[in-house]
């Protein structure tokens, strides 16, 4: 019996071996080997001011594509096939949800103004700049067949940023308005960028009259609000389901599950109806962490943040070896190998393109948001508006995916205009994150030298394992002690342009104190059950607020 059983193992692996889905499991195998090889490496250089993770795995995917370019004879480079939908529906929402979930959102509403003028009508302008930039300056050049929707999908592309990456050569603590400012902006360009792109794709534009136009940006504005109201409606329900129903008496897996489920939900919904995921379950992050991350048990509020957090990072390391991998794709590059000129040529002008066009927004928008501020503290001076420059020069994942869903057909492409925009894309990528990345931190020192001096801001949410313990109840009110319920009347333009943001956010505590956090949970209004693990903790920190 035992001889037949292990002559029937030897024929199953033999007929493994003789299958297709086996070269798909080796191929896995490696796969997980790098990103765990880019872990180790990434912890290696945990100190080190110049490397990130996003450059390392990058680095690594370079070095694994010229092995297995050697290997192959020069017909292949990477290990998987690069699928937008891979990118869009797996590995992106993760990356945009544990951004809203993790988000100081203290911080980022503070300077939501400021946020929303960079990130959405500073990537309107920056996406402009680009694109007319390249109706003009691509046309003279022989870069194969481009059409007007094809020079509007490099401006949606090349306005994309990568937060990404920059954040993580940025200190909090040491510089928090720059940290707020640019992490926001970044997942919002990136919303941006997607909306427009979606938008772009949706319309004809053989022929653009008022009407089309009117109607683009109608479309725009629509997008926008819808989804995030469709992110916003997705984590209240979550939030009223578990504070009902409490899942957390019983098994406290469920509390995770059913925040896991509903934030990807949230996302699948938002496609499904044409929307913008990204901006969907962003705010839908944001939304649980106001509410239904403190209604769940301590246990289910550790968890969570730390699976989100690490289903994100693996995924963004995910993205950056294959980045890496598939710059050495010989099916993309053999199409422009007899004008590798032209291609080098219409990186440099793309470059020069995202560094005019974020330029031409940053500064002035700086100026207008400066404006609202009162305290100089808050004040964006110049050497901040340069570094805001530059932290969002890396263009990465997004703008890799935009590209290969407009010029490429399953991560090949035939046709010499799109394979050339393709390598053009590959190389901005790679040389804005190696070269700008690299020189970011040591950028902040030179013109930040003493970022201590810096007020810093307050955050109201837990950033590390042991602030999950302290008080959830004493804390984050302060928001209506510090403005007090008497208004200031504006006296002069800057009071004017600056009493509102402080204006709405004292309504809007008072509001949610008063009808929100009632109905959903929340910060102060976790469900009383007795003997919960929920009830106890809540108890203790009473005790500890008292005392």
């Amino acid at each position: 019996m035992g001889f037949d059983f292990a002559l029937l193992l030897g024929k199953l692996g033999s007929n493994r071996l003789a299958t297709s889905e086996y070269s798909s499991i080796v191929s896995m195998n490696l796969f997980v080997a790098l990103l765990c090889a880019c872990i180790v490496i990434g912890h290696l250089l945990e100190e080190n001011r110049w490397m990130n993770e996003s450059i390392t795995a990058l680095v690594i995917g370079i070095c694994t594509g010229v092995v297995i370019l050697l290997s192959s004879g020069g017909t292949n480079s990477h290990l998987l096939v690069f699928s937008e939908d891979l990118f869009f529906i797996y590995l992106l929402p993760p990356i945009i949800f544990n951004a809203g979930f993790q988000v100081k959102k203290k911080q980022f509403f503070r300077n939501f103004m400021t946020i929303v003028l960079f990130g959405a009508v500073g990537t309107v302008i920056s996406f402009t700049i680009i694109s007319f930039g390249a109706i003009n300056i691509f046309q003279r050049m022989d870069v194969g067949t481009l059409e007007l929707g094809d020079f509007l999908a490099i401006g949606a592309i090349f306005s994309a940023t990568d937060s990404v990456c920059t954040l993580q050569v940025l200190n909090q603590d040491q510089t928090p308005l720059l940290y707020s400012l640019v992490f926001g902006e970044g997942v919002v360009n990136d919303a941006t960028s997607v909306v427009i792109f979606n938008a772009v794709q949706n319309f004809d534009l053989s022929q653009i009259t008022t009407a089309v136009a009117f109607q683009l940006i109608g479309n725009f504005f629509y997008l926008f609000i819808t989804s995030t109201l469709l992110g916003a409606g997705a984590g209240l329900l979550s939030a009223y389901i578990i504070k009902k129903l409490y899942f957390g008496r019983h098994s406290t897996d469920r509390e995770v599950a059913i925040m896991i489920l509903m934030a990807y939900l949230s996302y699948m919904l938002a496609e499904l109806f044409y929307l913008s995921g990204i901006l969907t379950v962003f705010f839908c992050g944001i939304v649980m962490s106001h509410y239904t991350w403190h209604n769940v048990t301590e246990k289910s509020r550790v968890t969570t943040k730390h699976t989100f957090a690490t289903l994100s990072f693996v995924a963004e390391l995910f993205i950056f070896l294959y980045v890496g991998m598939d710059a050495l794709d010989i099916e993309k590059w053999k199409f422009v190998k007899d004008s590798p000129g032209t291609s080098v040529e219409v990186s440099a002008i793309l470059l020069g393109l995202v560094l005019v066009g974020r330029a031409a927004f940053v500064f002035p928008l700086s100026f207008l948001s400066n404006l609202t501020k009162k305290a100089r503290h808050e004040r964006i001076d110049f050497r901040q508006q340069v570094l805001i420059w530059w932290a969002g020069l890396m263009r990465g994942a997004v703008s890799m995916a935009l590209a290969y869903n407009q010029f490429t057909k399953l991560g090949h492409t035939t046709l010499r205009g799109n394979a050339i925009m393709i390598t053009s894309t590959i190389t901005v990528v790679l040389f804005s994150t190696m070269v700008f990345g690299l020189i970011t931190q040591p950028l902040v020192r030179l013109l930040l030298p003493s970022p201590k001096s810096m007020t810093r801001m307050i955050s109201s949410e837990p950033t590390t394992p042991k602030s999950f313990i302290v008080p959830l109840l004493g804390n984050g009110q302060d928001s209506e002690i510090d403005l007090g319920p008497h208004v200031v009347r504006p006296s002069s333009l800057r009071m004017l342009l600056s009493t509102p943001s402080h204006t709405v956010h004292h309504y809007w505590r008072k509001f949610d104190n008063a009808f929100m956090r009632p109905v959903f949970g929340g910060r102060g209004f976790v469900p009383f059950v007795p003997g919960s693990p929920t009830e106890q903790s809540t108890h203790h920190l009473i005790d500890e607020e008292t005392n």
